[in-house]
């Protein structure tokens, strides 16, 4: 009679699903800092436009409501992700969070771009004088803040690399399997020649700041030299130009953040080729590759294996250890006829 399976094996290869980037908790403290600085301007050009009875203020200062509305977006995301980032419901984990927040953030700048073409178009067609004084101050302020924002968020969007466990499931023979499951920890290596893998929640922050930071470039332009020369309709024109120019950035938001939550492997992204090289040779080829990223900085594995002399899925795993990406892998392996 079998004595069943020792309970602390079974302890030592259960494990938790936890892919956050290695700087979620930086980045969520940086974006709540940034939230804090856009509300106080907020509340402070909207008390000063009132008391003062500036249109101007008051505007700019409810422009920066909607600023801090798409900011919280990014900010509650990285909150909920980290509370639930244990929670087995969610089967690998909550690292992909921040690609959802990212792409109802690209959507937003979208919606931001097309009212700035179209508040453009109509001030085109139908000009209306202008403040110059009044409302290069107002973009100039709104210019500051954008910097500092965008400071306290610089570096945030690159690719994290950092030590992660690194777990593995495995499948071995025909038919029936047999389930085999592995943990370990390892060092990332240098993977600068992976496609990036950064966080799509944080570069949505800082593509709003550095949104609404061209707006106030454009705008300080295009009200200096109207100022000057009396050209009402560059400000208008120079609208349009910001709007085109956000319009793009969020494309390109839209396409990488989209295609983390469609399991996308990206244009440039080596790490299939790698785990094929590492596991091939005469008598061992992959069959099935799922590769696909779960999480800022990590990706899951699939690997069906036929080989003519079958190992422990264990050996496999071992193969592909030095590929620092890979947080979760799964191998099954089949003996050739």
């Amino acid at each position: 009679m079998s004595a069943g399976i020792d309970k602390a094996g079974i302890d030592a290869l259960e494990h938790d699903h936890v892919f956050l980037g290695t700087d979620h908790a930086r980045n969520e403290r940086r974006i709540w800092l940034v939230i804090a600085l856009t509300a106080v301007m907020m509340v402070s050009e909207i008390a000063a436009g009132t008391i003062y009875g500036s249109m101007a203020l008051v505007a700019d200062g409810w422009h920066m409501s909607t600023h801090a509305s798409a900011l919280l977006i990014s900010a509650l995301a990285y909150l909920f992700a980290r509370r639930q980032a244990r929670n087995p419901r969610f089967t690998f984990g909550t690292g992909k969070l921040g690609d959802l927040a990212g792409f109802a953030s690209a959507i937003v700048l979208a919606l931001i771009a097309l009212l700035m073409a179209w508040e453009s178009l109509l001030r085109l067609s139908n000009p209306v004088p202008i403040g110059f004084a009044q409302a290069i101050s107002v973009a100039v302020i709104g210019l500051a803040v954008n910097l500092i924002s965008a400071w306290l968020l610089a570096g945030g969007g690159h690719g994290a690399h950092g030590n992660h466990a690194h777990h593995g499931h495995g499948h071995h023979g025909n038919g029936s399997h047999t389930h085999a499951h592995g943990r370990h920890h390892h060092g990332h290596g240098d993977h600068a020649h992976h496609a990036k893998t950064g966080d799509n929640n944080i570069r949505a922050a800082y593509l709003h700041v550095i949104a609404d930071a061209l707006t106030s470039v454009l705008a300080i332009a295009a009200l200096t030299l109207g100022s000057l020369y009396g050209w009402l309709w560059l400000d208008p024109l120079m609208g349009i130009v910001g709007g085109l120019v956000i319009a793009n950035w969020s494309w390109s938001l839209m396409r990488s953040s989209g295609g983390v939550l469609l399991d996308v492997v990206p244009e440039g992204e080596t790490l299939p080729a790698e785990i094929r090289g590492a596991i091939e040779t005469e008598d061992d080829r992959i069959t099935d590759l799922h590769v696909w990223q779960v999480g800022p900085g990590h990706h899951a594995a699939i690997v069906a294996v036929l080989t003519s002399q079958p190992r422990d899925p264990a050996f496999y795993k071992g193969r592909l250890s030095a590929l620092g990406e890979l947080s979760h892998v799964t191998v099954e392996v089949t003996r050739a006829a």
